[in-house]
């Protein structure tokens, strides 16, 4: 009974493999786009070599990540991507995984650095327009830990989408659950030290000014010493904290937060 069921787990997940293979690849192609309607369920799955339940469970699959549109009675049409709905998906898998946080901001260093000389080449009036009033609200709202780590996801997100690049964009928007948790736990546990919030501002704003600028060798550089000086202001932070408290537990690493 035992090798019965393997083997027709076996069967599906290799089913199940040909139906996510083919929808890929038709999109890499351009043989299908948003709008498009898919073979009908018997055709499809004559082509594909599949039974007709795992061509359904698979499609489901893909409707489920928002890539489908199934149409009781109509068909299946292709979806643009949500990144919202690929961003939960992603932060599920992510998750469980140790240190979480501190390896999805490798992640963020690696799409921001390139991000902001793209931006500096890139970025039209309006952008730069939209990314200083994005630096002003982050100012304004030091003292408010949910605000303020929205205030610092958007503005970091504002780089990423003066780029230009989709590619970049998409990627970012789906690991933005995780990266607005950061943000906002980080303000949690700075917002009443000004020395490091004061910090953090004038970062940003050499950061904005290097881009707006143009200057894509200064901007990589401001970016990633943000990153850096927001490093040494948590350690500090850290250390003062122990200190002062003795030997109240200190947090695990993976939740001691990025800027």
């Amino acid at each position: 009974m035992l090798t019965i069921v393997r083997q027709d787990n076996e069967e599906t997940a290799s089913g199940a493999d040909r139906v996510f293979t083919f929808f890929r690849d038709r999109l890499l192609s351009g043989e299908l786009k948003a709008g498009d309607r898919l073979l009908g369920e018997r055709e499809l799955a004559l082509a594909l070599g599949v039974s007709r339940p795992v061509l359904r469970e698979a499609l489901r699959s893909l409707s489920m990540l928002g890539l489908l549109d199934i149409r009781h009675g109509r068909g299946a049409y292709v979806r643009s991507a949500d990144a919202s709905v690929l961003g939960q998906a992603l932060t599920l898998c992510l998750a469980p995984e140790p240190n979480i946080l501190d390896d999805v901001l490798q992640a963020r260093i690696a799409i921001e650095c390139q991000a902001i000389r793209l931006a500096c080449l890139r970025a039209s009036e309006r952008d730069l327009q939209a990314i200083a009033a994005l630096l002003d609200t982050l100012v304004d709202s030091l003292d408010d830990p949910e605000r303020g780590g929205g205030a610092d996801y958007a503005f970091h997100l504002s780089i990423v989408r003066a780029s230009g690049s989709g590619a970049l964009m998409k990627i970012y928007e789906a690991i933005s659950p995780l990266l607005m948790r950061s943000h906002v736990e980080r303000r949690r546990d700075t917002f009443r030290e000004p020395a490091i919030t004061s910090g953090l501002v004038d970062a940003h704003r050499q950061v904005f000014l290097a881009m707006a600028e143009r200057n894509p060798d200064e901007a990589e550089r401001r970016l990633r010493e943000h990153f850096a000086i927001g490093d040494e202001l948590r350690r500090n932070n850290l250390i003062s904290t122990y200190q002062t408290q003795g030997t109240k537990p200190l947090r695990s690493s993976s939740d001691r937060i990025t800027q």
